[in-house]
């Protein structure tokens, strides 16, 4: 219901502003506005009239080609040259985004980025996987993360689980998204790099803006924005935005409503923000589906419900003061309260006890007992198929301040650049879990008794007892960087980051869970730049990063005593840090030709893992495991791309190639078919490649103004195919590639308003984003008549064929 308000609300002020007389100023274009892979100073001047629209660039006089490579308050600074950057350059501006017609914005970082892969695990659009050069951004908890995401200058790693809930950024808000590679200066979980939002605010975007959307599935989405600069000393900005989607699966529906608003003072050579958003978002579907029942309906699920809903609000502070010509100093301070709530049904090893009228676990033996520790009695009808509905609660709430100091004295008498910057985040979680018994009904979905588990047995034979846990997360973190022009074409950057961990665990219900974890790390940096032509540059870096493990692995690292991943938490032994050690090289380019400006880059890198995490399942427990170090991984590939920019065109094609693979031998539960004829084992080899990570990837864009005011253009994407999470050993199938083609059009019929549609997956294929394994006896197949599973996939089913339509008024 919230959703549809809004979404009203949202067309009436289309029809109360449809007269007004003020055109939009859209978003700057300055350095933050990079093009995904434009690596130059701004395009030489139109060839052609532009097109007829409302919106107007702001022009902020600061330099064009430079970008933000810093992990502080975006906006503020002139940033790095791009030419100086030792690292790959993967950009995405508002506009991008825009041509999306999507409230996510990992479906622009799909289609400009070339290392990245997105994968629908969740099941659900909203809560999608981003996967870059074999590092994951994820929402579902107990991802290993290997990739720090920031807003603003603030990261927004959840402080439990390192997780990323992309539903909680707002989209239309976002100025810009930098993917920043190969630089430890974005602290803890910057493995394969850093994710870096810069958000709008009122001096660089000015008027109005609303777009409303709707289309297959029951999906309506709507997002308005306002912005102004009050004289010349203040600006306001805000944007709102509000989603209803049935979805394609059973009980899959999304609900999204987000807030962003800001206010700025700008006097002299100082500049303030105070920027606050709120969120608050439903999603149904939330896992995968066994294959089988896929082939009988493409919108299956399996065990019902799977609800999450995620709220947040926070605040920041910025500012920066340019205190000489040479030296500019900037700070943040930040506080978020993020709050989860999941409800998921589930298979239960608790069953009636050989004794009749009694409840056990699954030896049939060990009593289950109830929250009065008293063993349960069976209320349930005999035959019934008992499962259990498990919910968790996570709040955190997390409090920093961030610092940084940028000096541009010259250098025996050469060009250079100081930074110096220090932050430090405290969160603290409380995390609660209890597990309700039920029965499962032949639509999968389990129905509550209100008979709730207790702590009885042992984790190894399935104890669920309620779990009731507070931790506290304290990240603090050093960092100096220097780039060093030696000649005007040649640069050099060198530096470092310093990065002290400490979690703390404290077992609300007794002492198992205690635990006082401290980690150390300093990870350097080194890396040069060198302007072989004009019109060439050659670039190469090395650099360490490290990610310290979350409460919740520390808290599940027993493979004798495996959880129930994302609910449920058992005294376990610590695990160590993961470091990572980066290098990279390559060469990027522009050129002006008749037709428009032409940019390419190509490149190839190198990450080693040392004692790398992952999440391993237990074979025949259904949605059981637990968090091990596994040695060193590696990944390494090669990422080519290239582009066309005119007035008439745009137009970009990209292929990346990313080999993931495990490089020591190692014994490693799962429950892919051999493991389970194997005692729950496999055995990998070095050289074996990681799962869920596909080797190829292949995208193209384009689009042509047809006329002025009418433009058309599409995306085509081809994945390769990938193994199956649980089949580290590569003996079982893999998931088949794929390909997926869009098309998109828009017209300006007026300076004010613009209709525009799109269609997703033209031709309806049928595909799978991610595969795993599941227990095939948990529970029977009814699409089958009640017989047994036959097929140990378990698939996340992609969207079939979408059409929407929309339109966006400005003023």
């Amino acid at each position: 219901m919230g959703a549809r308000k809004l979404l009203i609300a949202s067309s009436m002020g289309l029809v109360l502003w449809t007269d007004a007389g003020m055109a939009a100023q859209d978003e700057d274009t300055n350095v933050q506005n990079l093009p995904a892979i434009e690596v130059v100073a701004p395009q030489p001047a139109a060839r052609r009239s532009a097109p007829r629209t409302a919106a107007r660039v702001v022009n902020s006089g600061k330099p064009k080609n430079r970008i933000y490579v810093y992990p502080t308050a975006p906006g503020n600074a002139k940033g790095l040259e791009v030419d100086k950057i030792p690292s790959s350059i993967n950009a995405v501006d508002a506009s991008q985004i825009k041509r999306t017609g999507s409230l996510n914005v990992t479906d622009a970082l799909r289609d400009n980025v070339a290392g990245v892969n997105i994968t629908e695990v969740s099941g659900n659009p909203f809560q999608p996987n981003v996967e870059f050069r074999g590092f994951v951004a994820s929402p579902i908890v107990g991802t290993p993360q290997g990739l720090a995401v920031y807003q603003n200058g603030v990261r927004i790693n959840e402080a439990f689980t390192d997780s990323v809930n992309w539903d909680l950024i707002p989209t239309a808000a976002i100025r810009s998204v930098t993917v920043v590679t190969n630089n430890p200066a974005f602290g803890l979980n910057a493995l394969g790099g850093a994710v870096n939002l810069q958000m709008k605010d009122g001096f660089t975007y000015q008027g109005a803006e609303i777009d409303t959307m709707g289309g297959s599935f029951g999906r309506i989405q709507s997002s308005a924005q306002w912005g102004k600069q009050v004289d010349t000393n203040y600006a306001v900005y805000a944007a709102l935005e509000g989603l209803h989607d049935n979805g394609f699966r059973t009980s899959s529906q999304s609900d999204v409503r987000r807030f962003y608003g800001d206010v700025g003072y700008k006097g002299g050579d100082s500049e303030f923000h105070v920027n606050m958003g709120l969120a608050n978002n439903n999603f149904g579907a939330s896992a995968t589906v066994p294959a089988e029942l896929l082939q009988q309906y493409w919108g299956a699920i399996y065990t019902n419900p799977q609800t999450t809903n995620n709220r947040v609000g926070y605040v920041n502070l910025t500012g920066k003061v340019e205190a000489t010509p040479t030296w500019t100093f900037e700070g943040t301070a930040h506080a978020r309260v993020f709050e989860q709530r999941v409800v998921d049904g589930n298979p239960t090893s608790v069953q009636e006890c050989a004794a009749v009228g009694l409840l056990c676990f699954g030896d049939d033996t060990t009593p289950a007992n109830g929250l009065n520790g008293a063993q349960l009695a069976n209320p349930f009808p005999t035959g019934s198929l008992l499962g259990e509905l498990d919910r968790t609660t996570t709040r955190s709430t997390t409090f920093g301040v961030s610092g940084q100091a940028t000096n541009t004295d010259r250098l025996f008498d050469h060009e250079n650049r100081f930074v110096l910057g220090a932050s430090f985040d405290a969160s603290v979680t409380r995390f609660n879990a209890t597990a309700e018994l039920g029965t499962i009904g032949t639509d999968y979905v389990v129905s509550g008794s209100g008979v709730f588990l207790g702590q009885s047995g042992t984790p190894a034979t399935g104890e669920m007892g309620p779990v009731s846990l507070r931790t506290v997360n304290q990240y603090t973190g050093l960092y100096a960087l220097d780039t060093f022009n030696v000649t005007d074409a040649f640069a050099i950057t060198g530096g470092g980051r310093f990065n002290h961990a400490r979690v703390t665990l404290e077992d609300q219900l007794g002492t198992a869970l205690n635990g006082d974890h401290t980690y150390d790390r300093f990870n350097p940096v080194i890396g040069g730049t060198y302007k072989i032509t004009p019109e060439l540059t050659a670039y190469a870096g090395y650099s360490e990063a490290n990610r310290v493990p979350t409460p919740l692995e520390l808290g599940c690292a027993d493979p004798n005593n495996p959880c129930l991943i994302a609910s449920f938490l058992v005294s376990d032994p610590p695990l160590k840090q993961v470091v990572s050690k980066t290098v990279e090289a390559g060469l990027r380019g522009t050129r002006e030709l008749n037709i428009g400006t032409l940019g390419w880059k190509i490149g190839g890198f190198r990450a080693t893992n040392y004692d790398d995490i992952m999440g391993l399942p237990v074979a025949g427990r259904q949605g059981f495991g637990f968090f091990q170090n596994v040695g060193n991984t590696r990944r390494q590939g090669l990422e080519a791309e290239v582009n066309l920019k005119s007035d008439t065109l745009q137009f970009h094609a990209s292929y990346a190639f990313v080999d993931a693979r495990f490089l020591d031998a190692l014994e490693l539960s799962s429950n892919s078919p051999t493991a389970v004829l194997n005692g729950g084992l496999i055995q990998v080899v070095p050289g074996n490649q990681i799962p869920a990570v596909p080797r190829h990837r292949i995208k193209a864009g384009i689009e042509y103004a047809v006329t002025d005011a009418w433009k058309v253009g599409g995306e085509a994407l081809w994945v390769s195919s990938q193994y199956l999470a649980g089949d580290e050993a590569n003996l079982e199938a893999k998931l088949p590639s794929y390909a997926v083609f869009n098309l998109h059009t828009s017209y300006q019929v007026s300076k004010n308003v613009q209709l525009y549609g799109k269609v997703d997956n033209i031709f309806d294929n049928r595909y799978a984003t991610y595969g795993t394994f599941f227990d095939t006896t948990a529970v029977p197949n009814f699409a089958n008549g009640g017989a047994a599973f036959t097929d140990p996939r378990s698939l996340s089913p992609a969207r079939p064929r979408a059409f929407y339509a929309g339109m966006r008024v400005t003023f």
